[in-house]
């Protein structure tokens, strides 16, 4: 009969001073990290801030990766403690303001270049090309809006070139008689 051995006791007397490296840990990290960083890029604007974030966040995941009882939950654990280390960073940032005796004032703009007049001309377009039949409308969008050439426009379409070429022309000729484009330029 054999005698068991406790193999705690013996561990017991092993100084905790040494580092314990995971191997379950760095292939997690080299499995999951894409996902991870997409995570972290959501969290920021800054790439660069992305992955300073991720690695922050990694590296409580590794110190507490003995207290982690569910391994299946680690992409919540990773989660959680990349939102929190975002708010803890979000919370000590530093914001300077200074008071001043006169405001800023921006910039004016140059003449004509009037952002409500740019916006009623783009709206008045609109109007106009859907006042357009449903075939020109949709060749103008996808030859000017979506910056596809004639041929491309053709072949999503499924019509010839020459379909196309004739058919944005009696367009931007409707547009060019359009009474409400008349009135805004």
């Amino acid at each position: 009969m054999t005698t068991p051995v406790c193999t705690t006791a013996s561990n017991a007397a092993v100084p905790r001073t040494q580092t314990v490296t995971y191997p379950s840990f760095a292939s997690y990290v080299r499995a999951r990290q894409p996902v991870l960083l997409r995570t972290a890029r959501s969290l920021t604007a800054n790439p660069s801030d992305a992955e300073d974030l991720l690695q922050t966040a990694l590296t409580k995941t590794y110190a507490a990766w003995e207290r982690i009882e569910d391994h299946r939950a680690l992409d919540g654990y990773v989660r959680r403690a990349l939102l929190n280390t975002r708010t803890s960073q979000w919370r000590k940032r530093r914001v300077d303001e200074f008071a001043c005796d006169e405001l800023p004032e921006p910039e004016p703009l140059p003449v004509g270049d009037d952002p409500a007049e740019r916006q009623a001309l783009h709206d008045a377009m609109w109007r106009a090309i859907m006042r357009l039949p449903a075939r020109q409308r949709a060749m103008v969008v996808l030859r000017y809006y979506e910056d596809l050439s004639e041929a491309q426009t053709a072949e999503v379409l499924g019509v010839s070139v020459g379909t196309v070429k004739s058919a944005v022309s009696r367009a931007l000729g409707k547009l060019r008689e359009d009474p409400e484009l008349g009135l805004v330029r």
